[in-house]
């Protein structure tokens, strides 16, 4: 259980008051210019040491993902541009943080900047989030307003410009490389790696793209230390977590926690509760709709981080985690997330393009039972081609959500078609 005062979002309910002098009164922006003055290796040693991993969904590294970037100019500039684009499926909390909390992200964006010698920074809004946007907007203005930003930056004698752009409401451009196509004014298409943005991102320049809630808690982990962030969760799965619980519980919430929580507390203690009884739980989607779906009853002993749940074969995401009941059609709940996928799909890779919407056409026709046994085995063997054959990760969140289902609940698929088929095809 988190205690009070261990917790970095101190306004995520949007009670308390989310200008500049709120933000300060809750201990943000408490001396960041002396925390720039530390220097740029051991602002980025102390973020390795916390052990922060990336919280958009990879899990990657977040120290080691700053110290990709050129330690010395070559003459381009450099740029941090932070992931805002939040649009998978069950996912919300980065919204509650702009929305309520927005001076964690803005200091963050500073100190993070400074860190990887960038004098700007972009943020990437998703196009649907119209007041966090404006709730934003109005923190980046008082900060520059109260010298925070801009020329010598909270006083460190670095000048920095933060930038916020709205995207146009398209799921791709969650994924960093479509983000800094669409942010250079082109379609929002992934680009083949290498080369890595560290090396050519915005503009050709060394550029890193990280989560607005890996930037959001960097100034606190630097104010307590890297060993009071680490202190929470398993080894390898350190600090605290904004949650976003949704779906079939009585109190659906988003909440900061420790990592490592088990799913039994984090449902019991703040969301009142599975609707009708833990002997109603049915299945669980623990990281956002891309990663595949548990079994309700391999859920409850759960330990919520990345490495428990990559062992169970699906994974924490961006912890968006979908509770489903007995009352759900899983089948019918897949096959949503299949459509959405397809919808989503730039069209760049021919296993993305045309695998997308196969699988969704096939998962149709389970729906209804309208298909053969053999086609559950043909549809998992083409999410296979799919997955790790494309550009960006859209081919595996496509494939995943069907693996999870054919996985854990083949005997629902094959019940509905004989059921269709009728008395004949039962015997």
């Amino acid at each position: 259980m988190l205690k009070d005062e261990d917790r970095i979002f101190t306004n995520l309910y949007g009670m308390h008051d989310r200008t500049l002098a709120g933000a300060k009164m809750r201990g943000h922006w408490d001396g960041t210019g002396d925390i720039i003055k530390r220097g740029r290796d051991a602002i980025v040693d102390e973020m390795k040491k916390s052990g922060l991993r990336g919280r958009g969904g990879a899990g990657f590294p977040t120290g080691m993902k700053w110290s990709f970037m050129p330690k010395e100019s070559d003459g381009r500039p450099a740029y941090l541009v932070v992931n805002a684009d939040e649009s998978e499926p069950g996912t919300c909390k980065d919204r509650e943080i702009m929305r309520h909390d927005p001076h964690t992200l803005v200091e963050g964006c500073l100190i993070a900047s400074f860190a990887m010698n960038a004098h700007a920074c972009y943020i990437y809004i998703r196009g649907e989030y119209i007041r966090e946007r404006e709730a934003l907007q109005a923190a980046i203005d008082e900060a520059y307003e109260d010298g925070l930003v801009g020329r010598n930056a909270a006083g460190s004698g670095w000048d920095f410009d933060i930038y916020l752009t709205h995207g146009a409401g398209a799921y791709i451009c969650g994924e960093e490389t479509a983000l800094i196509e669409s942010l250079e004014g082109k379609k929002g298409m992934p680009r083949m790696k290498p080369p890595f943005p560290a090396g050519a991102g915005l503009y050709g320049c060394p550029t890193t793209v990280n989560n607005v809630e890996s930037i959001a808690v960097v100034p606190t982990i630097l104010r307590r230390g890297a060993d009071w962030f680490s202190s929470f969760g398993r080894p390898n799965n350190a600090g605290t977590k904004v949650f976003a619980v949704s779906g079939h519980v009585n109190n659906p919430c988003v909440v900061e926690e420790a990592m490592s929580i088990s799913f039994e507390e984090l449902i019991d203690r703040h969301c009142g509760g599975v609707r009708g009884g833990w002997d109603n739980l049915k299945a669980v989607i623990p990281g956002g709709s891309s990663v595949p779906c548990i079994r309700g009853e391999n859920m409850r002993d759960a330990i919520m981080d990345f490495d428990w749940l990559k062992e169970q074969r699906s994974g924490l995401g961006t912890a968006a985690v979908i509770v489903m009941d007995k009352d759900t059609d899983i089948i019918k709940a897949i096959w949503r997330l299949s459509k959405f996928y397809k919808h989503e799909s730039c069209g760049q890779c021919t296993p993305c393009r045309e695998g997308a919407g196969w699988m969704m056409r096939v998962m149709d026709r389970l729906v209804r039972g309208d298909a053969e046994v053999e086609e559950i085995d043909m549809l998992l063997d083409v999410t296979k081609q799919v997955e790790g054959h494309t550009i960006c990760a859209l081919g595996d969140a496509a494939a995943w959500p069907i693996q999870g289902l054919i996985r854990n609940f083949r005997d629902e698929i094959e019940d509905r078609i004989k059921h269709k088929r009728g008395p004949i095809a039962a015997e």
